[in-house]
């Protein structure tokens, strides 16, 4: 696949803290990509800057060929951008907001009412047309900001915690739409989010911490780095659990037992086909990676991170 964000060197600093310090990442065409950091780790200030909406300090960004010092303008329509704020006007109906955002990229009468059919469509809202956007719910509102940035059919959608408050329905929702935006037309999605379960579809993963990559690869491969794998023992004795030699501890059924990669745990099984009648083998959780790697939680707090290196 072809790079379509190159990110070379960025910093950014707000008086004397280095929000982004020396960022260097590159995101591939048609990828799910996630952005992951607690909060403060540089994450919006890094999309702001991508966005053309914050400058940067140092750096070089190129986004679908053209560089941001040189060609804002055609990035500004390459990209399509969910905040974690909503931008729409609460006193304009869901028609007024999507038409004079659609007019904004030449986008009028019949191609704006088609656009915006392909959209209600997509995101379910065509009985929310004439309603004020004051008068809706908080997943109502978010797929109008998804519809909002859609609108131009950008190549780049940018989604800033976008599922973040929402009841399971209207994440759901968001989600299907995401993969039929991926499959339909190799959209790029770069997405940052608290929800790790959503992090774990994604291609490729990125965290970073005070502005600086902490760890990066597929989903797969962070896992086998930063946790632990599990095999759940079922209908055993806990004296031959013991015999094992492995931590482990009781859940409903049976009990877990800590193992440190999959080959060992293939090899414990082998070794001890007696007791490995019914079982099942886990990785660990893409939190367990981001606790791991950061020592903190999601929203900034200080955790002791089990070093598994």
């Amino acid at each position: 696949m072809n790079k379509i964000i190159e990110i070379k060197h960025l910093s950014k600093k707000y008086g004397n803290i280095l929000a982004v310090n020396d960022l260097s990442f590159e995101v591939r065409e048609g990828e799910l990509f996630a952005f992951l950091g607690v909060n403060g780790a540089g994450k919006s200030t890094t999309i702001n800057i991508m966005c053309t909406s914050l400058k940067k300090d140092e750096g070089e960004i190129i986004i679908d060929g053209h560089n941001l010092d040189k060609d804002k303008e055609q990035i500004k329509r390459t990209l399509g951008v969910v905040f974690q704020d909503s931008l729409l006007d609460a006193n304009l109906t869901v028609y007024d907001n999507l038409a004079v955002r659609a007019s904004l990229y030449n986008i009028y009468k019949e191609d704006f009412k088609k656009r915006l059919n392909e959209l209600a469509d997509l995101l379910d809202f065509k009985d929310l047309l004439k309603r004020r956007i004051s008068k809706l719910s908080g997943g109502q509102r978010r797929r109008i900001d998804i519809a909002r940035a859609l609108i131009h059919k950008p190549k780049i959608l940018i989604l800033d915690e976008p599922t973040t408050g929402l009841d399971p329905k209207t994440r759901k929702l968001i989600w299907k739409v995401i993969f039929e935006l991926r499959n339909k037309y190799k959209m790029t999605v770069f997405l940052t989010t608290h929800y790790m379960e959503e992090a774990n579809e994604a291609d490729y993963v990125i965290i970073i911490d005070k502005g600086q990559i902490k760890a990066e690869g597929t989903p797969h491969d962070l896992k086998n780095k930063y946790t632990l794998d599990f095999i759940t023992l079922y209908n055993v004795n806990e004296e031959d659990v013991k015999k094992l030699n492995l931590k482990y501890y009781k859940v409903k059924d049976g009990y877990k037992l800590e193992v440190k990669s999959t080959s060992i745990a293939t090899k414990i099984i082998l070794n001890n086909k007696e007791l490995f009648k019914d079982y099942e083998i886990t990785k660990g959780k893409m939190d367990d990676v981001f606790l791991n790697v950061t020592g903190k939680g999601k929203e900034g707090e200080e955790n002791d991170a089990i070093n598994l290196n």
